[in-house]
């Protein structure tokens, strides 16, 4: 850790440090020859306006006065350079060559930098004009900004190194708050696996991966103690479902049983012996359809029974379903809407024509006036199943327990119409099988919606004979 914060901050050091050497300088160095050369441009302006040599003369003095620049003024028959107010002056003849600036075809500007004896630095710019034959050229000495530049690479370098050496020295303290946490959320994690889950990890450090270390082990600790008290739910669940099972089969062998009996007794007309056989196969029918509701389960919740995807026509299917289903609603006066769109699915067709059935009727058996209708409609590349009906209703309490295996919101209604109890349990195994979810929403005494989606499909062209 020592190391990689020394390599860190020292790569930082040497990128500054070369930032501030090189780039900063060439850019106050660019800078200031811009200024010069802006200068000598207005200089040169001024000039050309005043043929009169005693007045350019006058022009370049009032100006080296406002201004403390070092100016020097050159035609090609004479050359003016008065003192600057600042008392440098820099020989007329440095960085001019006329001879060389007489051939240039347009406008040309030479730099240079001098250092004197005294040591200060001292900037120059010449500018010539082809126009007017004119050659201004530009001192000055260095403004306040470049030396504060100057001392503030000094200071940056310096600061950059107490920077890496105090890096090295926040290591070691680093170091030591890393490894007291990681030592405690050890020693916690330990006992965690071990099946101590009722603790939790406090970790004594301002750093936030540690707190989130620590918080994320925490919520592992709170997952594995949901798990195991899941575990232990579904195992109550499952001592219920065996009960419920064994007094779901016990009721129709009990009643297949009595009326068998009643059958041997002598003395029984006709009509008597067809009622007796008629309830007996009621309930023989009954306890058929527990039991396949039961394989069916089974089947979806261990893959034992593979979901068959194609393509089809869910309207078609809808016409068969509701065709089936018509009769029932027209026994209770119900008003039965299934005319929908045309929507090709991507789906298992025999297991949505049985999620179908299964709600229409159990809208059907729970609506004693108004109507039970079936919606479809499509939603980017889902196509939406809704079944909705006007019956009683089912309370917020219930909705979260409705798919439960024999969970019964009205027991006895519900046996009566014979229901088993599992057909909302396989309509979400199915749909789960299908990738998918079963949607339920419900207002006591007015209604309940389900819904849920299937994978859209295009129309598939038609093969010719």
């Amino acid at each position: 850790m020592v190391l990689t914060f020394a390599l860190f901050v020292g790569t930082a050091v040497v990128g500054v440090g070369l930032y501030v050497m090189l780039v900063l300088r060439g850019e106050m160095r660019t800078a200031m020859q811009e200024t010069l050369r802006n200068q000598a441009n207005r200089i040169a302006v001024q000039v050309e306006q005043e043929p009169d040599p005693v007045r350019r003369g006058r022009i370049v003095d009032n100006l080296t006065e406002l201004r403390g620049l070092d100016i020097a003024l050159v035609t090609s028959d004479t050359t003016y350079h008065p003192s600057s107010r600042a008392g440098r002056s820099v020989p007329a003849d440095t960085l001019i060559d006329v001879s060389a600036l007489e051939n240039k075809m347009e406008t040309t500007v030479r730099f240079a930098r001098l250092q004197p004896e005294d040591g200060e630095r001292f900037f120059l710019a010449a500018l010539y004009r082809p126009s007017s034959n004119l050659i201004v050229r530009v001192g000055q000495s260095p403004p306040p900004l470049y030396g504060l530049a100057q001392r503030s690479q000094v200071v940056l370098v310096l600061g950059m190194i107490l920077a890496l050496i105090l890096a090295l020295v926040g290591s070691f303290i680093a170091a030591y708050q890393v490894t007291t946490p990681l030592t405690h959320i050890s020693k916690t994690a330990r006992r965690v696996a071990e099946g101590e889950l009722t603790g939790k990890i406090r970790v004594e450090s301002r750093a936030a991966e540690f707190q989130d270390l620590a918080e994320s082990l925490n919520r592992a600790s709170d997952t594995f103690r949901e798990k195991i008290e899941e575990l232990e739910r579904m195992t109550r669940l499952q001592s219920e479902f065996i009960g419920n099972v064994s007094h779901e089969v016990r009721n129709p062998i009990f009643s297949i049983s009595g009326y068998l009996e009643a059958l041997g007794t002598p003395g029984l007309d006709n009509e008597q012996r067809k009622m007796y056989s008629e309830k007996a196969l009621t309930n023989l029918n009954r306890l058929q359809n527990l039991f396949n509701d039961l394989i069916d389960i089974a089947r979806l919740e261990y893959r034992e029974d593979l979901i068959n995807r194609s393509v089809f026509d869910l309207k078609d299917l809808i016409d068969e379903v509701a065709e089936m289903l018509r009769p029932k609603a027209e026994e209770k006066d119900l008003g039965f809407e299934a005319d929908v769109s045309r929507f090709f699915v991507h789906a298992d067709r025999s297991r949505v024509r049985q999620v179908l059935t299964n709600l229409i009727e159990n809208g059907i058996a729970y609506t004693g006036s108004g109507s039970v209708r079936c919606r479809v409609q499509r939603r980017l590349d889902k196509v939406r199943v809704e079944i909705v009906d006007t019956g009683q209703g089912i309370d917020e309490d219930h909705l979260d327990r409705i798919f439960e295996r024999f969970y019964r919101v009205d027991p006895d209604r519900s046996r009566e119409s014979g229901g088993t109890g599992l057909g909302l349990s396989i309509v979400k195994q199915i749909l789960q099988a299908h990738g998918e979810d079963i949607h339920v929403e419900s207002t006591k005494g007015r209604g309940t919606r389900f819904w849920f989606e299937l994978p859209h499909e295009p129309e598939p062209e038609a093969v010719e004979a």
